[in-house]
């Protein structure tokens, strides 16, 4: 498998300026794979993306922590994101992708980590095995003040319902269920996500990736006229993040500076922003300095 670099070389510098205390709230590290190897079963094999990379950037684009998420590439094995995290100096937290049959002294470990959720990935194209049975187990678990956070597409919204409902945590939706922006606010995607949305009052989401899902290209203006909305309609539970490096983007990458400038485009007021980026993300990920 050929290496891939799916991030921009030199993003530029936003025109909006993030509060003091901004937090991008989704973001990746890749490696390096000298010290963390990328997993047997992984679907893609990117070039180094490692936390010095990764936080040279945060302070480029102007903000003050990052929420690590696990990357697909490194199956279970976490290592790559706990040492980012620890790498922070307290600046970063962390979502873990895990065995459903983690021990309960392993996931205590994670949580030690700054790990404060795990992820559950229901995308075909990159993981071969989504045992629902399992993470729901796991699920029931998982250390106090942890949440869940799923990763899927807005076909299966209906057919994982009850799957969802039946996670006894908090829920954050990865890129809102990847809907369909060119049908604009009240299209399908949109009507059935925010149904979703109103099933329960504990379901987050991240007002994320305009570059993954408006095919009209950056400025990506269909993301910002559905997106707008949804922010200001459920603004205590949305995020925010960047998707560094944006795995598997290598054909259409985005320059960083330009999705920072989307901010002020789908949360238009100081107040929104601020829950956006701080007040929300600060809850989920920092609730003891609040």
């Amino acid at each position: 498998m050929t290496r891939i670099i799916s991030w921009h070389g030199n993003p530029a510098k936003p025109l909006y300026m993030p509060p003091a205390g901004a937090i991008d709230a989704h973001c990746h590290v890749f490696g390096p794979m000298a010290d963390f190897p990328f997993s047997a079963k992984a679907k893609y094999l990117p070039e180094d993306a490692g936390p010095d990379m990764l936080f040279a950037l945060r302070d480029h684009l102007g903000f003050a922590r990052n929420v690590i998420v696990q990357a697909s590439c490194h199956g279970t094995d976490n290592a790559a994101t706990l040492d980012a995290i620890a790498k922070s100096h307290g600046k970063a937290r962390g979502v873990a992708v895990v065995d459903p049959a983690i021990s309960a002294s392993d996931l205590a470990a994670l949580h030690d980590g700054g790990i404060r959720g795990i992820r559950f990935n229901f995308l075909k194209r990159l993981v071969d095995d989504a045992p629902k049975d399992k993470f729901l187990e796991v699920a029931k678990r998982l250390p106090a003040g942890w949440h869940v956070v799923i990763y899927f597409e807005a076909d299966i919204l209906e057919e994982l319902r009850p799957f969802m409902d039946a996670i006894p945590v908090p829920l954050v939706i990865d890129h809102m269920g990847r809907p369909d922006v060119t049908q604009g606010p009240d299209g399908a995607d949109m009507k059935a996500f925010r149904a979703f949305l109103e099933s329960r009052e504990d379901i987050w989401f991240k007002a994320t990736c305009p570059d993954r899902l408006d095919p009209t290209g950056d400025p990506w203006n269909a993301f910002a006229e559905v997106v707008a909305p949804l922010v200001a309609d459920y603004q205590d539970r949305v995020l925010w993040g960047t998707d560094w490096p944006h795995p598997n983007m290598q054909d259409d990458i985005p320059d960083d500076g330009h999705l920072v400038d989307m901010i002020p485009r789908i949360a238009p007021t100081e107040a929104l922003q601020r829950k956006l980026l701080i007040d929300n993300p600060m809850r989920l990920y920092w609730p003891e300095e609040l």
